[in-house]
Formats: C-alpha cells, structure tokens, sequence
C-alpha cells in the first residue's frame, strides 16, 4: 500500500522545511532508514529518511522549495501502484509543479514551465498575453530560509539577463537573517528579467527574476503574477483618467524601472511590510513611487521617500513668491542631508542576523515589562574553591561555570522564575535549560546546557566550551540552541561592572554577570579587608515574576556562590 512522506517538524520553531537536494529519484527502490533527501530548517541541514520499504513512486516537490510542515513530499509505495487518490486534499506547498521527472507531460500535473491563469480583462498593451495564453517561463521568488526571515538581501548575482541558466546553477547569492546562502536555479532556460540589484532587500516570496524560453512575455506573467490579470501590465496610458504616466523607465531587465502606483480602482499596490513601513512612519503611499515590479512599491521605495520632493505639480501651482521663499530653505536641507554631519563615514548595510535580533529584542523590551534586581556577591570562598576543583576537573571550571550552576539549583527552588509568558498562560517548566549568551561576528547565539541542575561543574565546562566553538564556526544544530528556560549572559571578562540585559524570549528572566573586582571592605571594628565582589543584575518579565520573587531568587543565588560547597554535595 502506498505510504505519503510528510514534512517532520524538526524543530520547535519550525514552520516549513526547504528541500536542499534529493538523494532519490522516482522509480528508485528504497528501505527503511535510507537517506532520500536532505531538508533545511530555520536551524539546520538535516538528512529525511524514509520510514517505508518500497518504490518512490512521487516527487512532490522540487529542490530548492518549501514544503510547510506536514506538506506532501513524496509518495512510497508498489512499482505501478495507483496513489493519485493520496494526493487529493494533500499541501505541496504550491511548489509541486511537476509529478515526477518520468512523467512531465500529464495533464493533471502542469511542468512549472508553463504557467496557466485565466485574464477575464481584455488587453490594453501591446502584445499583451491572451487569456488563456501559455507563458513558458516562470518567476523566481525570495524563498523563506529561516522561521524569523522577513526579507533577504541580494548579496551578487552570478548570471546576467540572457545568460543561459540550468537546474542547479547558482543565480545568486542571499543573505539571510541566519547566513548567506546561494540561490540555485530550478528550471532550465534564459534568464529573462532580473528584478532587484546587487544590495537590495526582497520581501519573503517577492519577485527575484524570471526564467523561461527566449521571446516569452514577461511582463505579462508579472502582471499576473502580481494578481493583475493580463490586462493591467506595467505599462499605464496617461491618458486614461485617473491614472499618472511612468515616472521612468529602463531597459528589459526592469532593474531601474520606477512606475506610478496610482490606477483605476485607487487600489496602491504595496508589499506587506512596506505599508508596514509607510504606517509606521506616517507616509501617505499615494505619494511614493513604486520601483517593484510593475510599479509595486517596495521597501526601498519606502525608505528613501523624501516628502519635500513628493508633490512637484502642487509646489508648481504656489505662488511665485512662496515658491522663491522656500527655494532657500529645500536648499539647505539639501545641503544638510547630503553633508556629512562629523567629517568622513562610513555607511554598512545592515546583516539579516542582526536585523533578526534587533527586531526580536525590541519585541522583547517593548512587549515585555522588564523590572532589575541588582545584587553584590561575595566571590571569595568562589575563588579559593576554583584552583582545588581544576586540579581534580577533566575541564577547566570557570566562574561563569559556577554562576551557571548556581543558577540551576535556585530555578528548582524557586520554580516560577523557571516560566514563560504565554499570553493566555503562564508556562512552569519541570527541567531546566541555561541558554548561554555567546558573541560570534554577525551577532549573538545563546546555545542552551540542557539539565544543568542535573549535571556536574565539569560536565557543564566542557559543554559550554564545545558549544561556544561550535556558535563561533557555524556548527551549531537545533537541538543546540532550542528549549532555554532561563539565560546568562556574561561582560565579565571585558571588564565590565554591571549592566543590565534584554530577556531572551520566550524566557521570563536573564542574569547580567559583571566582572569580579577586589573593593575595600571592614570589619566590625573598622579593620580594613580586602573583598572579591562580583555584581549581578536580574532582568525579569514582571508579568511572570514579582519583584519580591526576583529578590528571593536572587538571594539563592547569592548564598550558593558564596558557600559555593552547598551546590556540589
């Protein structure tokens, strides 16, 4: 009996996988156990075995697409068996644009080369698509690498428009949010429009380019593409009321066309986040003009719209005098914003990593209500312990090492800091997990130590030295930096006294470790001694923990490192 394979969930956070290569191919027999293809998460390459003994008898899915999770990949089964009825009411995600490789030329299943969409509006352009035109060609979309991906930038292209393109040639390169990945082709055939420059971002599913056969009408597939039927192309007649002229126009490639946004219907076609942008800003979008495809405005449109240049023909029509008045003053602010305001600098783009978590971050201070608890701990009898538990550790201990402990064994005595803020819930977590900042180049990791209440000091060393090697070179999997309770993040060792940190969703608290330093302290009859202090500071979600409950946990905290033996016996 036939068997469908399914997108696994293969992370918490996981929303859809992408097939990065096919280690089977229909008609191929396959066990259970063997490797048929290797899919990327929002964490990790991963290997997807076959759970069934049989022949692959479907390909939903091509490489390169996304599948959502529990999507149809594949089907498994008896060689000549009959699985069509599996496929009924079955997600490939859209992206299943051919059965299989044996049978391209059923009806029921369309080569992705051949795109097929009724236009019930007649054309107003020359040489539009008929309704029921074939356009043997097909776009090339921003596909969705990682769970937190809003967008991706352009890094280079490697092909250019009327380059000769096959399935499996690197068109581009990508950079994400988690890395820069290279965009493989899917189709065979020329490359017909490139839509985006070298450093520009493209919204999740937004229009990359076009591959297909020499001669195709492009315009009218983005048309249709961008749900406009193939009546209403990029081209708009000035004439026809309520609509404006080009602003501009370029060459076939489309890379440097700005078109008006205005149409019939006072419709403003705008991607998702740049009337996200445009609200959040206050921009009227009627005034921006739209470099996207077919006049769509994109972010960048947003980003660089000047107010003072979006109305020329209304300053026309000012009086002579206004318009003389305020000649000197656009002037100035011309002047003022072409400037730069402190001698020379240098301008970086943004990486999507720290976009990622500048974004995540702010969601965390803004939606999360953060009150601080700040401690001094007595590191003393820390100190003297450290030199006698390395003599005996297969892994140097560090002071870090001991926090993290502490830590651990003050979660399980006060078990409703180890919570998270569900929105309708409160989430109290039986086990705890330490996620443990990590700086790498392009941002921040927080890789996780699994049960640290249960583990030893030279067990949890040794994890945190492999896992901080693994974030620094990019090795980290899922299973590394899932599932943190509670996290610490330490400046310490730069130098730093104290400082205050934003809590690392879905958490409810963080510790802020400051480096130890020697300070003057007395005795009761005024003696002078020296002390090892180190200062903490707690972050909590005051919807989760009370400022009574920080405190108290605070103090477990305190107490353990300073009788550090108490957490060890």
């Amino acid at each position: 009996m036939a068997e469908v394979i399914r997108m696994p969930k293969m992370s918490d956070t996981m929303e859809e996988g992408v097939i990065a290569e096919w280690h089977k191919k229909v008609g191929d027999k396959i066990k259970s156990g063997e490797i048929i293809a290797e899919v990327e998460t929002d964490k990790a390459t991963m290997d997807l075995e076959s759970y069934y003994d049989g022949t692959l008898l479907y390909i939903g899915v091509n490489k390169g697409d996304a599948v959502p999770i529990d999507g149809i990949m594949a089907v498994v089964g008896s060689e000549g068996e009959d699985y069509k009825s599996l496929l009924e009411g079955g997600s490939t995600n859209g992206a299943a644009k051919a059965e299989a490789s044996a049978e391209p030329a059923k009806e029921e299943a369309k080569p992705a080369a051949a795109i097929e969409t009724a236009t019930p509006e007649p054309a107003k352009k020359a040489a539009p698509a008929a309704p029921a035109e074939k356009i043997n060609a097909v776009v090339v979309r921003m596909p969705k690498m990682s769970d937190t991906m809003e967008e991706g930038t352009l890094v280079g292209w490697q092909k250019k428009v009327g380059d000769k393109v096959k399935s499996g040639d690197i068109l581009a390169e990508v950079e994400t949010d988690k890395a820069t990945m290279e965009l493989e082709a899917y189709e065979d055939g020329t490359l017909l429009y490139i839509g985006i420059k070298d450093g520009e971002s493209v919204p999740v599913d937004g229009i990359i380019a076009v591959i297909g056969e020499e001669g195709a009408n492009v315009e009218a597939l983005l048309a249709r593409e961008n749900g406009e039927g193939g009546a209403e192309v990029e081209n708009i007649d000035a004439t026809d009321e309520g609509k404006a002229a080009p602003a501009a126009e370029s060459g076939s490639n489309g890379v440097d066309k700005t078109v008006s946004v205005a149409d019939s219907g006072d419709r403003i076609k705008a991607s998702p986040l740049a009337k996200r942008l445009a609200d959040e800003k206050g921009i009227d979008l009627s005034q921006v003009g739209g470099s996207g495809d077919n006049g769509r405005i994109v972010k960048r449109d947003v980003d660089e719209f000047k107010p003072a240049a979006a109305a020329p023909a209304a300053k026309t029509e000012a009086p002579a005098q206004a318009a003389s008045a305020s000649a000197p003053a656009a002037k100035s602010e011309q002047s003022a914003a072409s400037a730069p305001a402190n001698g020379d600098f240098t301008d970086s783009p943004i990486s999507q990593m720290r976009k990622t978590i500048a974004r995540r971050l702010s969601d965390s201070l803004f939606t999360a209500p953060h009150f601080y608890v700040t401690m001094e701990i007595n590191m003393d009898k820390a100190m003297a312990l450290r030199p006698q538990l390395n003599e005996v550790s297969p892994a140097k201990i560090s002071f870090n090492d001991m926090v993290i402990k502490a830590c651990a064994v003050a979660l399980k005595q006060h078990p409703a800091v180890n919570s998270a803020w569900l929105g309708d819930k409160i989430r109290r977590y039986n086990y705890v997990n330490i996620g443990v900042a990590v700086a790498v180049d392009e941002g921040l990791l927080v890789p996780v130590i699994r049960d640290a209440d249960k583990k030893t000091l030279s067990t949890i060393s040794g994890e945190v030295k492999d896992l901080a090697g693994k974030a620094k070179d990019k090795k980290l999997q899922p299973k590394d930096w899932e599932g943190n309770t509670f996290s610490i993040s330490n400046l310490g060792m730069f130098g730093v006294d104290e400082f205050t940190a934003i809590i690392n969703p879905p958490d409810s608290c963080i510790l802020a470790i400051g480096a130890i330093k020697k300070v003057a302290a007395f005795k009761e009859d005024g003696t002078v001694y020296p002390q090892n202090i180190m200062k903490v500071t707690l972050s909590a979600d005051h919807r989760v923990v009370d400022g009574a409950l920080g405190a108290q946990f605070l103090l477990t905290v305190k107490k353990l490192l300073e009788e550090p033996m108490s957490m060890l016996v």
